[in-house]
């Protein structure tokens, strides 16, 4: 059987899940993307906030597919497809293919306000938490000598968007506000550092359980983070941030974390886009409208009778849409019954901090001490290689034990002239 040629666009959860689970023996497959590695998006934040480092999330695509000699990884944008042709267009070349799968997912929605787009952080990807990190721990240092309105702009950290991401950035803060900036920065009054969490709904945590909401919001105004809720950002210019609700804050710092849309590629009929720029697929997550293309992972809109409205756009979807599509491959070229695709939920978490984290299984819902344990044990399992598994437990039982992290450095490039002495 001559093998098929299978092109899959991102490596994210969904395409990584693919390619690992794709038989050797029946297809070549080549991976696209516009960066050399994988990435670990729920602990983005730890990064941002200097808990652990960049490298310890970030997983190399040569490094994870080393021993898969039928995989080739080109690092390169996508220009659009040639359905009708059977061929991926990019900036290195054009590439033909049996099967193309798409898993671009998603990036930050700021809902058409270029404004907000321009002066706002996003946490999307690990150089998105890296200028996170630089940008926090400059403002630290600028706090130091600033004065006035300067100041006071300095001291206020808004994030915007209650949901997970939100929710464990703020907390992530409150901590480092309380146990590391007093030591670092003696000589100046930290409790003049406001953290705002701005949501839009009347809850933290909207989309999970009302035992979740309720301890959420109760152990963050705890950590003194102050919750503007049922309220819209109208707009910011890098300086002040207007609220619906007729409020401002002067500001430096906004870190945008309100919602998502999907990445967009050319070529696609548009028959098969439904709101958020996700793609129509079926039960196989094949593409409406196409007959060899597919779309797994945030990316894809699949409505079964569980799901009318969709998946959730969770990292357990994607990761069990690109096994599953890896399953209906092998049966495509053996001519067997495929396999329909449907989430099993297996429940959602958050952690607030130290000690503090919510759960929501499908037969229990928990918080407290032994909910951010699990939050601890599960996110440390899925972490894809045994080394960094170990480093992210040292990192966190330091860290733990002492309340502090070493992890604090601003790594910016300095602008230098070349002088050249004549002789």
């Amino acid at each position: 059987m001559k093998r098929k040629k299978i092109i899959v666009i991102g490596g994210g959860f969904a395409g990584v899940q693919l390619v690992r689970h794709l038989d050797e023996k029946l297809f070549d497959v080549m991976l696209i993307d516009r960066i050399n590695h994988h990435q670990f998006q729920p602990l983005f934040y730890q990064v941002a906030t200097s808990q652990i480092e960049p490298s310890n999330i970030s997983f190399p695509f040569r490094y994870i597919f080393k021993n898969k000699k039928h995989v080739q990884i080109r690092l390169t944008e996508v220009l659009n497809i040639e359905a009708e042709n059977n061929v991926v267009n990019t900036t290195i070349g054009n590439f033909k293919y049996d099967y193309l799968v798409i898993a671009i997912g998603c990036k930050t929605n700021f809902f058409g306000n270029n404004e907000i787009c321009e002066h706002s952080f996003t946490l999307k990807t690990t150089y998105d938490a890296i200028k996170i990190r630089n940008h926090i721990l400059q403002t630290f240092e600028d706090i130091a000598s600033a004065k006035g309105l300067e100041k006071k702009s300095l001291l206020n950290l808004v994030i915007v968007g209650a949901g997970p991401t939100g929710v464990e950035l703020a907390g992530a803060f409150a901590e480092i506000k309380k146990n590391i900036l007093p030591k670092d920065y003696p000589r100046i009054n930290f409790t003049k550092f406001k953290i705002f969490l701005v949501e839009g709904t009347k809850n933290t945590l909207n989309n999970m359980s009302d035992m979740a909401k309720t301890a959420s919001q109760k152990y963050l105004e705890n950590m003194d983070v102050k919750l503007v809720t049922e309220t819209f950002v109208i707009s910011y210019d890098g300086d002040v941030l207007k609220l619906s609700n007729g409020g401002t804050i002067n500001t430096k710092t906004v870190i945008w974390a309100a919602g998502v849309t999907g990445n967009t590629i050319q070529g696609l009929p548009k028959e098969c886009l439904t709101f958020g720029n996700r793609l129509k697929v079926d039960r196989i997550n094949k593409v409406v409208e196409s007959k060899n293309i597919f779309a797994i992972g945030d990316i894809a809109y699949m409505e079964t009778p569980k799901y009318p409205k969709g998946h959730p756009q969770l990292a357990n979807v994607a990761v069990n849409q690109g096994k599953n599509l890896a399953k209906n491959f092998k049966r495509i070229l053996k001519e067997r019954k495929l396999l329909d695709y449907e989430y099993k939920d297996l429940g959602s978490m958050a952690t607030i901090g130290r000690n503090k984290a919510v759960v929501d299984f499908p037969f229990i819902k928990f918080k407290g001490y032994f909910a951010w344990f699990i939050w601890m044990f599960l996110h440390l399992m899925i972490i894809l290689s045994v080394r960094n598994k170990l480093i992210i437990f040292i990192d966190w039982a330091w860290v733990y034990i002492t309340k502090d992290s070493s992890l604090r450095l601003i790594l910016t490039q300095n602008k230098e002239t070349c002088n050249v002495e004549k002789l």
